[in-house]
């Protein structure tokens, strides 16, 4: 159980970080949709570039920060009735749906994601718009965002089978906070650590 455990604390570290990094892809997004606003509305010029720029960082802002999500215990759930259950029933509830919906899907998907984006990087495929951009990495983006969200969701299972094991404790897997201003600080004090 240590090894497994190990290897949880490992894949939490990689998304931790991945998902901070993430976040500077969505302060971008931002910049070039208000950009792109700007230029069409008083120039009256515009770029599919531009656009699909956007999207494609949309993609990886949804992607990539999937895994970060499931880490920090953010996911939409109804907590209403779990909610009033036991520690180890809230638990097994979130092995039962790990093992049931999680893990099952991003497998498939990712047995589906592989070859779809392994296709359009060996076609070199580019977008069918005027001055669109390339699509292989956008799509390369869904395999590697659907992997870390298996390898996150294999952690979340370790945590939790260690918690039934009294080898871990439930703030490993808590929620890490619970107000905005609790998240901004949690952020600052994640920033301040790299």
């Amino acid at each position: 159980m240590s090894f497994l455990l190990s290897l949880s604390r490992l894949i939490d570290k990689i998304n931790e970080k991945i998902g901070l990094g993430v976040s500077w892809a969505l302060l971008l997004a931002v910049l070039i949709c208000a950009g792109n606003a700007l230029v069409r509305y008083t120039l009256n010029t515009s770029s599919n570039a531009w656009l699909e720029i956007q999207w494609y960082l949309f993609a990886a802002i949804f992607l990539l920060a999937s895994s970060y999500t499931l880490r920090r215990n953010e996911h939409v759930r109804i907590d209403v009735i779990a909610g009033r259950m036991s520690k180890r029933t809230q638990v097994w509830i979130d092995l039962f749906g790990f093992l049931v919906f999680l893990l099952p899907m991003t497998l498939i998907i990712l047995y589906y994601a592989v070859p779809y984006a392994l296709l359009s990087i060996q076609n070199q495929e580019v977008s069918s718009n005027a001055g669109g951009l390339i699509v292989w990495p956008a799509k390369a983006l869904i395999p590697i965002g659907f992997l870390q969200l298996t390898l996150q969701g294999i952690s979340e299972l370790i945590k939790r089978i260690g918690f039934l094991m009294g080898r871990v404790d439930a703030s490993e897997f808590e929620k890490h906070a619970s107000t905005p201003e609790e998240e901004i600080e949690a952020i600052k004090a994640a920033n301040k650590l790299n």
